[in-house]
This record gives C-alpha cells, sequence and structure tokens, in this order.
C-alpha cells in the first residue's frame, strides 16, 4: 500500500477548511423574510426581500429553493441549488422623475450564488422611462451553459410630486346684510 505523502495531505486538509468559507462567501446579504419545509426531505422554500441599493423606494421579493443534506446526498451535486426562482417587486415610496432619470438604463443590482462554483442568480434593473416602469428581472447565470429559467416583474412607476411654492391665504367672504 503506498503511503499518502505529507503535501498531499495537507492540501486535502487545507481545502476541507475552506470550504465552508467558500460557500459563506458565495452569497450576498439579503434579508429573509420567511420560509417553510417544502417536504419529507427537508427541502425549503425561502423568500427573501432586497431593496434596490441605487433605488431605495423599490423592494424585490425573490422565492428560491435551498436543498436539504438528505436531498444532497440522495442526488448527489452537493454544492448546487437549483436556479428556479419567483420574483415580485414593489415600489414604497414616490420616486423623483429626475433620480428614475439618471439610473443606468440597464444594470446588475444583485447576484447571489447557487453554487459553490460558477453558478449564480442575478438580478438585473432595467428603466423605461416613456413608460414610466421598472423592470426587474432575475436570472441564473453558468460559466458553461445558460439556463432559461428566469422570472420578470415590472414595477408602474409613481413620481414624487413637485414642490409647489406657498399660496396666499384666500381672503375671507365678505358677509352680506
Amino acid at each position: 500500500m503506498p503511503q499518502e505523502r505529507p503535501k498531499t495531505r495537507l492540501i486535502g486538509l487545507a481545502l476541507a477548511l475552506s470550504l465552508p468559507l467558500l460557500a459563506a462567501a458565495c452569497g450576498a446579504k439579503d434579508d429573509q423574510v420567511g420560509g417553510f419545509t417544502n417536504d419529507l426531505t427537508g427541502n425549503e422554500i425561502k423568500v427573501t426581500a432586497l431593496r434596490d441599493p441605487q433605488l431605495p423606494q423599490v423592494t424585490c421579493y425573490f422565492g428560491s429553493f435551498d436543498r436539504s443534506l438528505l436531498d444532497r446526498l440522495g442526488k448527489g451535486n452537493w454544492f448546487e441549488n437549483p436556479s428556479n426562482t419567483a420574483i415580485d417587486c414593489h415600489q414604497t415610496s414616490p420616486i423623483d422623475a429626475t433620480t428614475l432619470a439618471t439610473l443606468p438604463k440597464n444594470s446588475e443590482v444583485f447576484s447571489k450564488g447557487s453554487s459553490l462554483f460558477f453558478k449564480s442568480i442575478a438580478l438585473r434593473r432595467i428603466v423605461d422611462v416613456p413608460n414610466q416602469s421598472i423592470i426587474y428581472v432575475s436570472y441564473s447565470r453558468e460559466l458553461v451553459a445558460a439556463s432559461a429559467k428566469l422570472g420578470m416583474s415590472v414595477v408602474p412607476v409613481t413620481f414624487a410630486a413637485p414642490a409647489s411654492p406657498p399660496t396666499a391665504a384666500a381672503p375671507a367672504p365678505s358677509a352680506k346684510p
């Protein structure tokens, strides 16, 4: 029986110790607002809230699937969650028209790893100024083959009322005898 080399053993130990750190680094900071167990194996559906960092008047809610340990043992593919997501976004307060006009027309708002390597779920904002709408698209991004799984939410924009100058008080009506 060949003896294992110390260098190989050290590399294996370093990899084993770094996996939890890598897994933690794949996720982004978000706010989980709820969730529930989906089946007998312990798979979970999680609902996460995310405010648009450049437009805090909009909050998006993601529904995503988190595989259980039993599911990972049974099906393999240890470090990966499915790409399926559901999304809905809404405006929580009025938006200034100039703010909307100055936003990038198409930009990534959020990305979260859904596997240890290369796969992530992303959220992209598309601004449609003529139609006074903001479109949010969630999609899966993989290194080798892109997935067609996506979700979309359209937020009709309610603009903040422009500040009006103060008006003079109306004269009191005259009394008639």
